[in-house]
């Protein structure tokens, strides 16, 4: 005799390729057997899939290089979230006067730029002081 339950759950993607964000919705059956064993069996419309952890793919780029946030992460920051791309204007109607802007995808897109000076101006300095202190301790020893 098997008892279980399911639940939804929604899992947040981003990738660390193309910095694509996405949701996708599980549902998850956790089933345990007279003897105490439990399994999860994980659904994605319908169809048992590898839970959401192991082997995800960017629907946008096909990297498989993504990172997941915790459940609920989105909805706390929709900035994060890609308004969808403004389709072609109809015939009939005239053309907006301004499409809309894309700071969020130029904010992010300077984060490795950031990342570079954040870790490299500190290792130069380093660097630096390794090299002069090499330096003064060669002419001292003359």
């Amino acid at each position: 005799m098997l008892d279980g339950f399911e639940t939804r759950e929604m899992w947040p993607y981003e990738c660390l390729r193309c910095l694509h964000v996405w949701e996708e919705e599980f549902v998850v059956r956790r089933l345990r057997d007279a003897y105490g064993n439990s399994a999860e069996i994980w659904l994605s419309a319908g169809v048992p899939v590898q839970p959401p952890w192991s082997g995800a793919s960017c629907p946008s780029c096909g990297a498989h290089h993504v990172t997941w946030f915790p459940s609920g992460y989105l909805a706390r920051h929709p900035e994060l979230v890609a308004e969808p791309e403004p389709g072609p204007a109809p015939v009939f109607a005239p053309a907006p006067a301004s499409w809309p802007d894309s700071a969020a995808a130029t904010r992010r897109s300077r984060l490795p730029g950031r990342l570079l000076i954040a870790l490299g101006v500190p290792l130069v300095l380093f660097l630096g002081y390794e090299l002069y202190v090499s330096i003064a301790a060669a002419h001292a020893g003359r």
